[in-house]
């Protein structure tokens, strides 16, 4: 049977929550600049592609995937201002992941990952998770489990060394660079225009923030630093080391029902 709930009939979805609800993942990214080189949906491709890897080995369903995120930032995503950000406001992206893990626990579907791709996203999908575990215990639903995790928690130092021989310069700064473009080589080749992989010099970003912020400061192709030691051999390690990383951590995570 398949791994994607939207797959499922309604009577095939009862049937697998009777047995014991399943770990159902919701991927969250945003529909975000990559650069040059990787499309917009790369943050909301990237945790969807996981999540179903990490579901396989654990008998876990992935719902749908919700594709736009909380807004660009300009340290760790080129700022909402570049083309095709599409972004939800907080409060809007709060209440839309509320309801939706309130919606999947009135169905039984209590053991809920929110596996996301879209750093920004990280302390809107924890006030999403507090009110809907307030909501539900208001309902009398109180058996609800959450686990929330940025699909990259799991790169540990051998990973790391793997994709960065030279030496990792800032995660922040690795938007649309090295670890995002390799693993996009290994799943989606297809997307990847390799001609124009950017290789630059890391953004240079002031100690403090300003508002409203001037586009005309930016001095860099999207990526915030180089994607040139990009590989889908890295991207492959990527994969292979985080998606068992992944599924025992999440498993663990849980217990058995």
């Amino acid at each position: 049977m398949s791994g994607r709930l939207s797959d499922l009939t309604w009577r095939e979805l009862d049937a697998r929550v009777a047995e014991g609800p399943p770990i159902l993942f919701l991927p969250t990214g945003a529909l975000e600049q990559h650069g040059p080189h990787l499309p917009l949906g790369t943050d909301a491709m990237l945790p969807a592609l996981l999540a179903e890897r990490v579901a396989a080995e654990i008998g876990g369903l992935v719902a749908p995937t919700l594709p736009y995120g909380y807004k660009s930032q300009p340290k760790s995503g080129g700022g909402n201002h570049m083309q095709g950000c599409a972004s939800l406001d907080a409060n809007t992206y709060i209440l839309m992941v509320r309801d939706l893990i309130c919606d999947f626990a009135r169905h039984g579907l209590t053991r809920i990952v929110l596996f996301d791709g879209h750093m920004e996203n990280q302390m809107f999908l924890t006030e999403a998770a507090d009110l809907a575990l307030r909501a539900l215990k208001g309902e009398g639903i109180e058996e609800v489990r959450i686990v929330k995790l940025g699909y990259w928690v799991m790169i540990d130092e051998p990973l790391e060394e793997t994709l960065f021989p030279e030496g990792l310069i800032s995660w922040e700064l690795e938007h649309a660079a090295v670890m995002e473009t390799s693993v996009m080589l290994h799943l989606r080749p297809d997307l990847v225009r390799t001609d124009l992989i950017p290789d630059h010099p890391p953004a240079a970003f002031p100690p403090y923030d300003v508002y409203p912020f001037d586009p005309g400061s930016v001095c860099h192709s999207g990526a915030l630093s180089s994607a040139a030691g990009a590989t889908a051999e890295k991207g492959r390690a990527v994969v292979e080391g985080l998606v068992p990383a992944l599924a025992r951590q999440i498993a663990e995570a849980f217990p058995a029902p």
